[in-house]
């Protein structure tokens, strides 16, 4: 759903430097007891520079239309970090390379995404007063390039759609599609990921409950 096309582009502008603005006023994730693991967030391409990024919320190709990153890096705690690389050497070896929409996510940029989804598309987001996976560094949104055409690979359905064909269990599109999607999820699944139920991008480590929801942004992560 391009909210976007509902709301004219200066609202919907306006709205979310709004959100940012007192999010980054008022740190509010919710308070979480227990003991955790600390945060030890890596940047993807520092750990392989092979990887290819396509990080879409700092851009507008995403489906608010609007950016809410101001820089397009992707994070992930080490463990996480390197269980992605090690898919990605794998995935070299069959001619292609993992595509990173996303990783770790601030609590405030999950808090916007919430706020402006319609009610019937909250399965696609997470709800702030719970915290998202994303926030703790512990997910990622991805996908596959070919190597030697340099194009994305077609999947099912888009990166980002609010609908049925992002469900990784989807029976439609074509056979191809499905088999590289079905493909891209053992590759994860064999490294310690699992797929989120409705969207074939999303993948959890397994060690997400380890660590705290974190809201600091990227430029302050060294």
């Amino acid at each position: 759903m391009q909210y976007s096309n509902l709301i004219p582009r200066f609202v919907l502008s306006l709205w979310i430097f709004s959100l940012l603005f007192f999010c980054s006023c008022e740190p509010t994730p919710p308070t979480e007891k227990g003991n955790f693991r600390n945060s030890d967030l890596v940047e993807l391409v520092k750990l392989d520079p092979s990887l290819n990024l396509d990080i879409r919320y700092a851009k507008t190709n995403n489906f608010l239309g609007k950016a809410v990153y101001s820089e397009a890096r992707a994070f992930l705690q080490r463990p996480a970090a390197e269980a992605v690389v090690k898919v990605n050497q794998e995935f070299k070896l069959l001619g292609y390379r993992l595509l990173i929409f996303d990783g770790y996510r601030p609590w405030s940029v999950t808090k916007i995404f919430w706020d402006l989804t319609s009610v019937e598309n909250k399965k696609f987001v997470a709800d702030p007063s719970k915290g998202s996976r994303h926030n703790r560094g512990c997910a990622v949104d991805l996908s596959l390039y070919e190597i030697i055409s340099g194009k994305e690979v077609e999947m099912p359905g888009e990166y980002d759609e609010m609908s049925e064909r992002s469900y990784p269990e989807y029976k439609g599109g074509t056979e191809e599609q499905r088999r590289m999607r079905d493909l891209l999820r053992s590759k994860m699944e064999a490294n310690g990921f699992s797929v989120y139920e409705f969207e074939w991008w999303h993948f959890d480590y397994k060690d997400w409950r380890s660590y705290k929801i974190q809201n600091i942004q990227f430029r302050e992560i060294n």
